[in-house]
């Protein structure tokens, strides 16, 4: 018997995920006799997502390459590289027969502990392991403090040992890098991913130059980080998420969508990928590219936790236009268990009222349709009724309107959506898009934008004149009676200004930072395809993360 790799390797739990029966075979063997005490053996890629969504593993060896048109080994840890799956303790060997400098750069991007290449011994996968193993425990203050949610201290940790140069200074340095992007220090993040790149000219490197650019909003810097990444790594399909994320900011719709197309080109059965390039596609009225992208999303991953359930309603609308009532049932059933999984969820109920307002619709239930849109439309001021719901709303009395069902309010309906989220020129397009069902809709839309712009300026044009009370008045009342967060954001932005010159600036003050704290999280653009994942990043996997992402399908709202 070989000898045992550690002490605590019997304390090890791994998986083995190769489609040949041999191989895998050899490598249980091979790590049993390494001294491992449990090891899992899947065939299928997506049984080993299963596992990996809801066990933790010390160990998992993954061949690249599967067949009969499964995604790649790289896509599965990807993919749950973005979903906080999988654990920093977890170590990650792909093992495959792929001998080339691409295969080999394009796991180190991933963030791979190894790559083994077949065929191989036991001599080489123990090394390979030792090795993995050994950075583990040398970092094992930074993982333990991620998983604490002490961010700053894993932080000073992680920037000590890239300044020391210490073991594994520059896998310390990436960590390192995306907590200072999380801890809103974008500056400090840019200047570390550019030490690093000083060393060595590293695609991930470069890539948070570009990320740290975004967050401290130099869109023009970032978008010239990322030509120039595309142009040296065509295939760095990270490149292109936030590529596509820059695009979807300045409202380049068109753009962003074809940049998500090559994103999918690339990594043909993310699951994450799929989703944007299906709702973009949704909201350009690429209505055929849209259902196909969707329909492979949820063929590959509707029971994983990567799957966003905002695709089953897009896909919702694809059946109701097509009047394909057993398609919208799939859709209906599949939400409403969902639903029966985190019951509080009001983000998935608001999804199963929204499809079942559609399912009403195609059985020609008019009076229930109406009720259900009232009941909906009764949320419009909540505060936690988001862009997200807002665009989905538009998209049902678009529908609907467009299948000859008039409703008496729809035109107060959607200014007052219109209103309340079209803060800036890319939001009111998104929201246009979303009701381009009926395009009268979308031009109202695009109405209450430019209304919202003229509110501001006449709110404005006081200070001009020297009232700034005046102006910071206006722009609260107009902002209490539309939420926009817009003309909130300059009522205190103005206040903070003239602070001096305004008597009751204090009762003002308090006033409006109620409105803010109510109405401002609910403004933010949605990630288009995804929930509440930061394109192109190392997912830090904090221990409140992972039970978030256990306990609930799909995030309240």
């Amino acid at each position: 018997m070989t000898q045992p790799l550690d002490r605590d390797i019997g304390n090890c739990r791994a998986l083995i995920i190769d489609s040949n029966p041999t191989s895998r075979s050899i490598l249980a063997t091979q790590l049993r006799d390494f001294g491992v005490g449990h090891v899992v053996q899947c065939s299928r890629i997506n049984d080993a997502r299963r596992q990996l969504e809801v066990r933790e593993f010390d160990v998992v060896l993954c061949d690249y390459h599967f067949h009969a048109g499964q995604y790649s080994g790289q896509e599965l840890l990807d993919d749950l590289r973005r979903a906080q799956l999988l654990p920093f303790s977890t170590v990650f060997i792909m093992v495959t027969a792929e001998a080339s400098y691409a295969k080999v750069a394009e796991a180190a991007e991933g963030a791979l502990d190894g790559y083994l290449l077949k065929p191989h011994t036991a001599t080489a996968l123990g090394a390979r392991l030792k090795q993995a193993r050994h950075r583990k425990r040398v970092l094992k203050d930074i993982f333990e403090a991620i998983e604490a949610n002490a961010f700053d201290e894993a932080a000073r940790l992680c920037l000590q040992r890239f300044h020391d140069r210490g073991e594994f200074w520059l896998y310390a340095a990436r960590i390192g890098a995306e907590l200072l992007l999380r801890l809103d220090r974008a500056k400090d993040a840019q200047k570390l991913y550019e030490a690093v790149i000083a060393t060595q000219a590293l695609p991930w490197a470069r890539l948070g130059v570009a990320r740290a650019q975004l967050d401290d909003s130099q869109s023009a810097p970032a978008q010239r980080t990322l030509e120039s990444l595309i142009g040296d790594q065509p295939g760095y399909a990270d490149a292109y998420d936030v590529m596509g994320r820059l695009q979807v900011d300045q409202g380049q719709f068109g753009q962003a969508l074809e940049t998500y197309r090559q994103a999918s080109a690339l990594t043909p059965s993310s699951i994450t990928r799929l989703q944007k390039q299906g709702a973009l596609a949704f909201y350009l009225g690429e209505r055929e590219e849209s259902t196909k992208a969707l329909e492979r999303a949820a063929t590959l991953g509707i029971s994983s936790k990567m799957f966003d359930f905002q695709s089953l309603v897009l896909l919702a609308v694809a059946r109701f236009h097509e009047r394909d009532s057993k398609g919208l049932q799939r859709c209906l059933d599949n939400l409403s268990h969902a639903l029966e999984k985190a019951p509080e969820s009001a983000r998935l109920k608001r999804f199963v009222a929204i499809v079942s307002t559609f399912h009403l619709m195609l059985q020609r239930q008019v009076g229930a349709v109406v009720a259900a849109v009232k009941e909906q439309t009764a949320e419009l001021r909540d505060e936690h009724f988001d862009l997200e719901a807002a665009c989905n709303l538009l998209t049902l009395l678009a529908q609907l309107r467009s299948a000859e069902l008039e409703l008496d309010m729809a035109e107060d309906w959607i200014d007052a959506l219109a209103l309340r989220f079209a803060s800036t020129k890319t939001l009111g397009e998104l929201l246009a898009r979303a009701a381009g069902g009926h395009p009268p809709y979308a031009e109202r839309v695009r109405a209450a934008q430019q209304r919202i712009t003229e509110l501001a300026e006449q709110a404005m044009g006081h200070s001009l004149a020297g009232q700034h009370a005046n102006a910071v008045r206006a722009l609260l009342e107009q902002g209490r009676a539309t939420l926009n967060g817009k003309l909130i954001d300059m009522a205190r932005l103005s206040l903070q200004r003239h602070h001096a010159q305004i008597d009751d600036a204090a009762t003002l003050s308090a006033q409006i930072d109620e409105l803010r704290t109510r109405y401002a999280a609910a403004q933010a653009l949605p990630a288009i395809g995804e929930r509440g994942r930061q394109a192109g990043g190392l997912r830090l996997r904090s221990a409140q993360a992972v039970a978030a992402v256990k306990v609930a399908v799909s995030p309240a709202a």
